[in-house]
């Protein structure tokens, strides 16, 4: 943090021609101290100073990234650290971050975070681990349990201590960079943002291989067309995009997919939702009326899938465009790229900042050039020098001379007729580095050996010169092998639309709302805290069925009790009482064998309690699903087992389709006699890989 400055007081300096007032004070009266309390000129002073330079240092250092290597300074000191610690394997998270507040002073936990959102981007670092989920918003594990390394293409592309410019870190111990040689797009292929006193910054993310065919349009005097890429997927209108400038704004939308008559998938999230935000917006679209679902299930996992199930007669378009009205399937979100450059925060379009990205590059490219090719002319010289030095057996005209003085004059002498042929003086180091060479070599020298070297260092040597004269071509070069090498896996992910304006009113629906307390068995309109199950009318009947297998019916009120830990709850069509079909797996008592039932409700009586299973106390229903009667597909299960000694299969495969549908009064069929740990349900894939 800069230093405070020392807030300067008007006419501060000292009358020493006054005459000395006595030590003895008067007390201060009332309106003294008032007058001392109101006078705010001090205040103001350091208001203004302090401030700005804590405004100043909150810009510079911690929230807008830089426009060199598009990284933020704590994300800088992570790499750079990660980078020091680098030996090809992982390292646990938590002693990066302990390497890394050598240059951080701002604690763990900031380090933490940023590592742990630095990753997920899945460009820079090879994670291992629990990472958390961004599909979901699971946060990560703890540092001690997660693992992590520098990516390929971060060793590639990002690190190069012979062109770094190095600083002294905060407490003068170490060096850290001022900013990493980057070459490549990499604040607009990763986004940022960021806020500031009295400064925000928003980045969208761009396509990987975009922005690398952005570069070499760039080389070649064309103008690129960039538009953002989400790594979530999703559809996105960008006609109001203005080329990422402020004021700029993308529409974004979940892609969503009618799968079943009745049901809707979203498959792809908009950007910067998570499935739990993205669930939570439906549900209170729903309680408030404005939209009409049964319920809604997450099944994401690798890939986003949110299940909403729609009332019979519902109309999916009318359904899809209110979800994209009334919940967060549909947001705009603006954009401000504003960056640090000559440390100042500057705004620039997607394109400048691209051009930026595309001049440093070239710049960098074109030092490591210059610095190869001084190796490489080092190398050609001392090689040349020492082949002299030995061919010529200058070494043995040493031998009988008495001073160091005149050893080195010696050697020097020696190697005047060659001096012509060197692109450079020899130096007293060429000299003493000449000296150094031991006996075992000098006896091995093969010439041969030493003129393919020389002749190769000359062929790098002309190589190196022909890209520095052909410096744009190289530069195309290298962004072309960088889109070859890493471009697989980062084609576009969002599709391009362009939307039509959802009219609130045209798909605005009116309805109640069920909703369950399952673990403490309570179902009715009014708990707007709990879970929603389902849309509902006045008129409907709820049913509901426990862990133990207790079945109730029951109209729909406020609030009613249906029994504690409730399994499965919905509306009730009693006109149509056998449109469903259940799938249900229960144990037959406390230690009782394991039983799969396929039956029907039927008809049954309001406020009446029915057992689902043989009746004995301490059964338990491990499973219950249900499906539609017609053209409805019967659930599959895998009833896992508890390991007991000679027990050799551990798990039981149960289709219902196996089973012939009953009524809701039979026992069912035996499974297995042995303990059940758990009764999980076969996707469809899974259950044809099973047979």
């Amino acid at each position: 943090m800069p230093r405070k400055k020392t807030p300067q007081k008007e006419n501060s300096q000292l009358e020493f021609d006054e005459p000395s007032k006595s030590d003895q004070t008067k007390p201060l009266s009332d309106d003294d101290i008032f007058a001392l309390k109101t006078d705010s000129g001090h205040v103001d002073e350091m208001f203004s100073d302090w401030f700005l330079d804590y405004a100043s240092y909150v810009i510079l250092e911690r929230a807008v990234p830089h426009a060199n290597d598009g990284l933020k300074p704590v994300q800088r000191r992570i790499l750079h650290s990660m980078r020091e610690l680098e030996d090809g394997r992982y390292n646990k998270v938590a002693n990066v971050i302990g390497n890394t507040m050598k240059y951080h002073p701002h604690g763990d936990a900031s380090i933490a975070d940023a590592m742990v959102q630095l990753g997920q981007k899945e460009l820079l670092i090879d994670m291992q681990g629990n990472w958390g989920n961004t599909l979901t918003g699971d946060s990560a594990a703890a540092s001690r349990y997660i693992e992590a390394r520098l990516s390929k293409f971060a060793l590639d592309v990002v690190f190069n201590p012979k062109t770094t410019n190095w600083l002294s870190s905060y407490d003068g111990r170490n060096k850290e960079p001022d900013t990493l040689p980057v070459k490549f797009p990499l604040l607009l292929a990763q986004g940022a943002e960021g806020i500031a006193v009295g400064l925000s910054c928003k980045i969208l993310p761009h396509n990987f291989i975009e922005l690398l065919d952005g570069c070499i349009a760039l080389l070649r005097k064309k103008k690129p067309e960039l538009v953002p890429d989400f790594p979530s997927g999703g559809i996105a209108d960008v006609s109001e995009y203005n080329n990422g400038r402020r004021g700029g704004r993308v529409k974004v939308r979940a892609r969503i997919i009618a799968r079943k008559k009745n049901v809707l998938a979203i498959t792809e999230l908009p950007f910067g939702k998570t499935t739990t935000s993205l669930i939570d917006s439906i549900i209170s679209a729903n309680e408030k009326g404005k939209i009409k679902i049964q319920r809604v299930e997450d099944n994401t996992a690798d890939l986003v899938e949110i299940l909403v199930y729609l009332p019979s007669g519902s109309d999916p378009n009318t359904v899809e465009q209110a979800l994209y009205a009334f919940t967060d399937c549909e947001l705009s979100v603006s954009t401000n790229i504003c960056v640090i450059e000559n440390e100042k925060p500057h705004f620039f379009s997607a394109q400048d900042l691209l051009y930026l990205a595309t001049e440093k590059t070239r710049d960098l490219l074109q030092l490591e050039l210059e610095i190869q090719l001084r190796e490489l002319e080092e190398k050609w010289h001392f090689s040349s020098l020492e082949k002299i030095f030995i061919e010529k057996r200058i070494y043995r005209r040493i031998e009988e001379e008495e001073t160091w003085e005149a050893v080195i004059a010696t050697v020097d002498e020696g190697l005047k007729p060659y001096k012509k042929i060197f692109k450079r003086q020899i130096t007293k180091d060429d000299l003493l580095r000449l000296l150094e060479i031991k006996i075992k070599r000098i006896s091995k020298f093969d010439t041969f050996r030493a003129d393919e070297q020389i002749n190769s260092l000359e062929e790098d040597i002309e190589a190196t010169q022909k890209n520095l004269k052909y410096l744009t071509k190289y530069a195309i070069k290298w962004f072309t092998d960088l889109k070859k090498q890493y471009g697989k896996g980062h084609e576009r992910k969002t599709e391009l639309s362009s939307f039509k304006k959802v009219v609130a009113q045209d798909v605005v629906i009116a309805n109640e709302t069920l909703y369950v307390d399952k673990k403490e068995g309570f179902a009715g309109t009014s708990m707007k805290k709990d879970e929603a199950v389902c849309k509902c009318s006045n008129l409907d009947d709820v049913l509901a069925i426990n862990q133990e297998g207790k079945l109730i019916v029951s109209k729909v009120s406020d609030k009613a009790f249906y029994g504690k830990n409730i399994l499965h709850i919905d509306v009730f069509n009693r006109a149509e009482a056998n449109a469903l079909t259940y799938c249900m797996v229960y144990r037959d008592g406390r230690t009782g064998p394991t039983l799969a039932k396929h039956f029907t409700i039927g008809g049954v009586t309001r406020d009446k309690e029915y057992d689902l299973t043989k009746g004995k106390p301490g059964s338990r229903v491990f499973y219950i699903s249900c499906y539609p009667t017609e053209n409805g597909e019967p659930d599959a299960v895998k009833v896992n087992l508890k390991p007991a000694p000679r027990l050799r299969k551990i798990e039981e495969v149960v289709r219902f389709v196996d089973f012939s549908v009953r009524g809701r009064g039979t026992g069912g069929n035996i499974i297995t006699k042995n303990a059940v740990r758990n009764v999980v349900r076969m996707t469809k894939a899974a259950r044809e890989e099973a047979g």
